[in-house]
């Protein structure tokens, strides 16, 4: 099939276009929208998540004396020393709070290390084992900086007693120093009053009921010359074989009621029940409890019973040596000298013994487990703690009030038992 070639090979014509103006709108205005201003927009809601954060330096157990950064708690122990519930766990139980306290108290406690450019091989044996199960938070690892500072106190930190006192309580000396103050130089003037008020009996002058008379057992010097006279340095060695026992007895009665910080690792999991169960007793039955650490009734009845038994211990033994030594230098003295004369029959050994024994287990007991662990540490301390020497004074006080309290005691006590 056959098409006809083009006429001709002319360009096409050019095409014009004409471009209109557009019709003016009018501004829109959000009166003229032709929808209300609140629109119903079904919005999914959104869940914003916490950021995750870098971790903070801490002091590990590194080689080479660097901080190492540790980016989790994956390494903690579970155990926390019997969380009471303080923290946060997603699943609310007792071991998920008890686990959240326990790396809360580590990661502190490695963080205040840090601060002060130690590693944590620095601290004690028992403190640093303390510091990796999370058991101790920061503020007891600066208060055993603070206390280093002091040759004294760093001489006094080896011992683990020592240690555990002064963590719980930086005046612990200062309050051993006071009630032995109090009992060398006031307990005796208090109970010579108290004998004369309350008994109506003469206070024989070298009888070793005058160590038994105080509630820990002072003696005033003062008030010994005062009796004694001409006869006070004649009969030195009964003053100085009581003013000895008094202080040991005024000792151990701040020392076992003591507030302490345990350091002690567990027991071991075939020790008996009994064991384990006064083993985890606080050493006060009212202290406050660290944070991560709680303590059932139980337990804290448990605490006084434990410390009486072992004030049972102290006051019967000293009370044994404390007579028996007086009575045996004052039988030395009548057999070496006719001229010496003595108005003081011998003391029944056994019986004063046991009897102020059982004082001291449940007078003195009661009374400064309360004094230690309610008065001080939850009355004083939370007032004071930042005027040492204002809350040393209240100490003082209360501390001399309950000596002549005890006192008192002691002389209604003796009475009906039979042994004044």
């Amino acid at each position: 099939m056959a098409f006809p070639a083009p006429t001709s090979l002319s360009s096409p014509a050019p095409i014009h276009l004409r471009l209109q103006p557009l019709p003016s709108i009018p501004p829109l205005h959000p009166i003229l929208l032709p929808f209300t201003l609140s629109l119903p927009l079904h919005l999914p809601s959104l869940r914003l998540t916490r950021p995750h954060l870098p971790p903070l330096p801490l002091a590990s157990s590194v080689s080479g004396g660097g901080i190492a950064e540790t980016g989790g708690d994956d390494s903690l122990p579970p155990s926390g020393g019997g969380g009471d519930g303080g923290g946060e766990g997603e699943g609310g139980s007792a071991d998920g709070d008890e686990g959240d306290d326990a790396s809360n108290n580590r990661r502190e406690a490695l963080f205040v290390l840090a601060q002060l450019g130690r590693k944590l091989e620095s601290l004690p044996a028992d403190l640093a084992a303390a510091v990796e199960a999370g058991r101790v938070p920061g503020e007891i690892v600066r208060r055993f900086a603070d206390l280093e500072a002091s040759p004294v106190f760093r001489w006094l930190l080896q011992f683990g007693g020592f240690k555990e006192r002064l963590l719980a309580d930086d005046l612990f000396l200062t309050k051993v120093a006071i009630e032995c103050g109090v009992g060398i130089f006031t307990k005796m003037r208090f109970g010579s009053m108290g004998c004369l008020l309350w008994s109506g009996l003469r206070c024989q002058p070298i009888s070793w009921l005058r160590f038994v008379l105080g509630l820990g057992a002072g003696i005033d010097t003062a008030a010994e010359y005062e009796k004694r006279r001409d006869k006070f340095f004649k009969e030195l060695d009964f003053v100085i074989a009581d003013v000895v026992m008094a202080i040991v007895a005024d000792f151990m009665l701040v020392w076992l009621p003591a507030p302490t910080v345990s350091l002690q690792p567990p027991l071991a999991v075939n020790s008996g029940a009994i064991a384990k169960f006064f083993y985890n007793c606080p050493d006060n039955a009212f202290q406050v409890a660290l944070a991560g650490t709680s303590y059932s009734f139980l337990q804290r009845v448990g605490a006084i019973l434990r410390n009486g038994a072992k004030l049972f211990a102290v006051g019967t033994s000293a009370s044994l040596i404390g007579t028996g030594v007086t009575n045996a230098l004052m039988k030395a003295r009548q057999a070496a000298s006719k001229d010496f004369d003595s108005e003081v029959e011998d003391i029944p050994i056994l019986s004063t013994s046991v009897a102020y024994g059982v004082y001291m287990a449940i007078s003195s007991n009661l009374r400064y487990q309360v004094l230690a662990g309610v008065i001080e540490q939850r009355m004083l301390e939370p007032l004071l703690h930042r005027h040492k020497l204002a809350l040393s004074a209240m100490s003082f006080a209360v501390r001399t009030g309950n000596t002549f309290l005890g006192s008192l005691l002691w002389i209604d006590y003796a009475r009906f038992v039979g042994v004044q």
